[in-house]
């Protein structure tokens, strides 16, 4: 069991971030970054019949050379994303065994309009938390550190490019037969696939966070 972890609440989190969380006494969301671009900020993979498939979440960006925060970031929603995005949910895991049982769930997520991206991805993370198991809540930070203490700093989670060499066990995936075993794709093929079992999965599996979060791996 870590302590205390500092993360980036992102969008739909992927089953490494879960693992972290699901194995944390405390969750910190750092609320008070520059918001940047090709992160799991605003993106997602999950199951597809051809491997994985990205979900993206349009955001609102500033004039170029401009700098937000993650807080204040908007999404566009000139076009139904969500629409789209659930749409994809569905086709992906209609078929899994626990799929109808968290359907009801998960469908407000992309139903509600949303406008801010950090609240969004806050709102998505308690649901999963929730439907998880997972009782441990989130508190935010209030400034920002960039070598923050007595912390397991797990902001690069966010990262999309990050490269780790960690060992995600095998589990029944609905799409396993068209494309092998796809890891660490978001919660929610894990969800959908082990329904009840997904926390003591998130729980039991053994990573070295500490290495993590010195990008040791």
């Amino acid at each position: 069991m870590m302590d205390k972890i500092l993360l980036h609440p992102v969008y739909i989190p992927n089953i490494l971030q879960m693992v972290a969380v699901s194995q944390a006494e405390e969750i910190i969301f750092e609320r008070d970054d520059n918001y940047q671009k090709q992160s799991y900020r605003n993106r997602a993979y999950i199951a597809h019949s051809n491997g994985t498939l990205l979900l993206s979440v349009p955001v609102r960006h500033l004039s170029k050379g401009k700098r937000q925060k993650y807080k204040d970031v908007e999404t566009e929603n000139d076009f139904p994303w969500q629409e789209q995005h659930w749409k994809s949910i569905q086709n992906a895991y209609r078929t899994s065994p626990f799929f109808e049982f968290y359907e009801d769930d998960l469908k407000p997520l992309f139903t509600k309009p949303i406008d801010n991206l950090f609240n969004y991805n806050v709102a998505i993370f308690e649901l999963l938390a929730e439907l998880i198991g997972i009782e441990t809540k989130a508190i935010f930070t209030e400034e920002y550190f960039r070598d923050p203490q007595d912390v397991i700093d797990l902001r690069i989670l966010a990262n999309s490019k990050l490269k780790t060499k960690f060992n995600i066990p095998k589990y029944t995936q609905v799409l396993e037969a068209s494309h092998g075993f796809l890891p660490n794709l978001s919660v929610i093929d894990l969800l959908f696939n082990e329904g009840p079992n997904t926390l003591n999965y998130l729980e039991n599996l053994k990573i070295d966070f500490k290495k993590i979060a010195t990008n040791q791996l």
